[in-house]
Protein backbone atom coordinates (compact mmCIF):
# COMPACT_ATOMS: atom_id res chain seq x y z
CA UNK A 1 0.00 0.00 0.00
CA UNK A 2 2.88 2.36 0.76
CA UNK A 3 4.30 1.75 -2.71
CA UNK A 4 0.96 2.58 -4.30
CA UNK A 5 0.78 5.88 -2.43
CA UNK A 6 4.38 6.63 -3.38
CA UNK A 7 3.60 5.88 -7.05
CA UNK A 8 0.55 8.15 -7.01
CA UNK A 9 2.53 10.98 -5.42
CA UNK A 10 5.42 10.62 -7.87
CA UNK A 11 3.22 10.18 -10.94
CA UNK A 12 0.24 12.36 -10.20
CA UNK A 13 -0.48 13.09 -13.88
CA UNK A 14 -0.68 9.39 -14.76
CA UNK A 15 -2.86 8.76 -11.72
CA UNK A 16 -5.17 11.64 -12.64
CA UNK A 17 -5.41 10.37 -16.23
CA UNK A 18 -6.32 6.90 -14.98
CA UNK A 19 -9.04 8.34 -12.75
CA UNK A 20 -10.50 10.44 -15.59
CA UNK A 21 -10.51 7.56 -18.09
CA UNK A 22 -12.09 5.23 -15.53
CA UNK A 23 -14.81 7.80 -14.80
CA UNK A 24 -15.54 8.30 -18.51
CA UNK A 25 -15.77 4.56 -19.15
CA UNK A 26 -18.18 4.09 -16.25
CA UNK A 27 -20.27 7.04 -17.45
CA UNK A 28 -20.42 5.55 -20.97
CA UNK A 29 -21.52 2.17 -19.59
CA UNK A 30 -24.28 3.77 -17.53
CA UNK A 31 -25.50 5.79 -20.54
CA UNK A 32 -25.59 2.73 -22.77
CA UNK A 33 -27.77 0.89 -20.22
CA UNK A 34 -30.16 3.81 -19.77
CA UNK A 35 -30.61 4.74 -23.45
CA UNK A 36 -34.09 4.16 -24.78
CA UNK A 37 -32.75 3.38 -28.26
CA UNK A 38 -30.74 0.47 -29.58
CA UNK A 39 -27.76 0.14 -31.90
CA UNK A 40 -27.94 -1.98 -35.03
CA UNK A 41 -25.28 -3.19 -37.43
CA UNK A 42 -25.91 -2.29 -41.07
CA UNK A 43 -27.01 -5.87 -41.82
CA UNK A 44 -29.53 -5.90 -38.96
CA UNK A 45 -30.77 -2.49 -40.14
CA UNK A 46 -31.59 -4.03 -43.53
CA UNK A 47 -33.51 -6.83 -41.83
CA UNK A 48 -35.43 -4.25 -39.76
CA UNK A 49 -36.16 -2.17 -42.90
CA UNK A 50 -37.43 -5.17 -44.86
CA UNK A 51 -39.41 -6.89 -42.11
CA UNK A 52 -40.95 -3.91 -40.31
CA UNK A 53 -40.81 -1.12 -42.89
CA UNK A 54 -38.64 1.11 -40.72
CA UNK A 55 -38.24 4.78 -41.60
CA UNK A 56 -34.64 5.82 -42.28
CA UNK A 57 -33.69 9.23 -40.87
CA UNK A 58 -30.40 10.62 -42.18
CA UNK A 59 -29.16 13.42 -39.89
CA UNK A 60 -26.19 14.49 -42.03
CA UNK A 61 -26.00 17.88 -43.72
CA UNK A 62 -27.70 18.19 -47.15
CA UNK A 63 -24.32 18.30 -48.96
CA UNK A 64 -23.29 15.00 -47.37
CA UNK A 65 -26.71 13.52 -48.06
CA UNK A 66 -26.58 14.39 -51.76
CA UNK A 67 -23.25 12.55 -52.18
CA UNK A 68 -24.93 9.28 -51.25
CA UNK A 69 -27.63 8.01 -48.92
CA UNK A 70 -29.74 4.97 -48.12
CA UNK A 71 -32.70 4.46 -50.45
CA UNK A 72 -35.88 6.29 -49.26
CA UNK A 73 -34.05 8.05 -46.41
CA UNK A 74 -35.43 11.30 -45.05
CA UNK A 75 -32.80 14.00 -44.58
CA UNK A 76 -33.18 16.20 -41.53
CA UNK A 77 -29.86 17.72 -40.35
CA UNK A 78 -29.04 16.98 -36.71
CA UNK A 79 -29.19 20.66 -35.77
CA UNK A 80 -32.74 21.01 -37.09
CA UNK A 81 -34.21 17.73 -35.84
CA UNK A 82 -36.47 19.25 -33.18
CA UNK A 83 -38.04 21.83 -35.48
CA UNK A 84 -38.52 19.46 -38.46
CA UNK A 85 -39.59 16.34 -36.59
CA UNK A 86 -43.07 16.61 -38.13
CA UNK A 87 -41.61 15.33 -41.44
CA UNK A 88 -41.49 11.85 -39.93
CA UNK A 89 -44.79 10.38 -40.99
CA UNK A 90 -46.49 7.47 -39.32
CA UNK A 91 -47.09 6.66 -35.71
CA UNK A 92 -44.58 7.32 -32.98
CA UNK A 93 -44.40 3.60 -32.26
CA UNK A 94 -43.21 2.76 -35.80
CA UNK A 95 -39.51 1.87 -36.07
CA UNK A 96 -37.12 4.71 -36.97
CA UNK A 97 -33.49 4.04 -37.89
CA UNK A 98 -31.22 7.06 -37.49
CA UNK A 99 -27.97 7.30 -39.46
CA UNK A 100 -25.18 9.87 -39.77
CA UNK A 101 -21.68 9.65 -41.26
CA UNK A 102 -19.83 7.87 -38.43
CA UNK A 103 -22.47 7.22 -35.78
CA UNK A 104 -21.78 10.17 -33.49
CA UNK A 105 -24.43 12.68 -34.61
CA UNK A 106 -27.15 10.06 -34.60
CA UNK A 107 -27.04 9.55 -30.81
CA UNK A 108 -28.21 13.10 -29.91
CA UNK A 109 -30.83 12.79 -32.67
CA UNK A 110 -32.08 9.56 -31.09
CA UNK A 111 -32.36 11.35 -27.76
CA UNK A 112 -34.39 14.14 -29.40
CA UNK A 113 -36.72 11.56 -30.95
CA UNK A 114 -37.13 9.91 -27.55
CA UNK A 115 -38.09 13.27 -26.02
CA UNK A 116 -40.60 13.78 -28.85
CA UNK A 117 -42.35 10.54 -27.92
CA UNK A 118 -40.95 8.04 -30.42
CA UNK A 119 -40.58 4.62 -28.85
CA UNK A 120 -38.94 2.29 -31.40
CA UNK A 121 -35.65 4.02 -32.27
CA UNK A 122 -32.42 2.54 -33.60
CA UNK A 123 -29.05 3.90 -34.68
CA UNK A 124 -26.71 2.28 -37.18
CA UNK A 125 -23.37 1.49 -35.55
CA UNK A 126 -20.64 3.21 -37.56
CA UNK A 127 -23.12 5.23 -39.63
CA UNK A 128 -22.87 5.58 -43.40
CA UNK A 129 -19.18 4.82 -43.24
CA UNK A 130 -19.98 1.34 -41.94
CA UNK A 131 -22.81 1.01 -44.46
CA UNK A 132 -20.39 1.73 -47.33
CA UNK A 133 -17.66 -0.49 -45.83
CA UNK A 134 -20.14 -3.39 -45.98
CA UNK A 135 -20.68 -2.63 -49.70
CA UNK A 136 -24.37 -1.96 -49.21
CA UNK A 137 -26.24 0.05 -51.85
CA UNK A 138 -26.42 3.81 -51.67
CA UNK A 139 -28.35 6.23 -53.83
CA UNK A 140 -26.64 9.38 -55.05
CA UNK A 141 -28.58 12.46 -55.99
CA UNK A 142 -30.16 15.56 -54.58
CA UNK A 143 -33.72 14.24 -54.27
CA UNK A 144 -34.92 13.51 -50.81
CA UNK A 145 -38.13 12.07 -49.51
CA UNK A 146 -40.30 14.57 -47.68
Amino acid sequence: MERLIEFVLNHYLLSLALAVVTFLLIQDLIESFTNKFKSLSPMLAIVKMNSQGATILDVREPAEFSKGHIEDAINIPAGKIEEQISQLSGSKSAPVIVVCQTGTRSIPACRSLTKAGFTDIYTITGGMQSWEDNKLPIKAGKKQKA
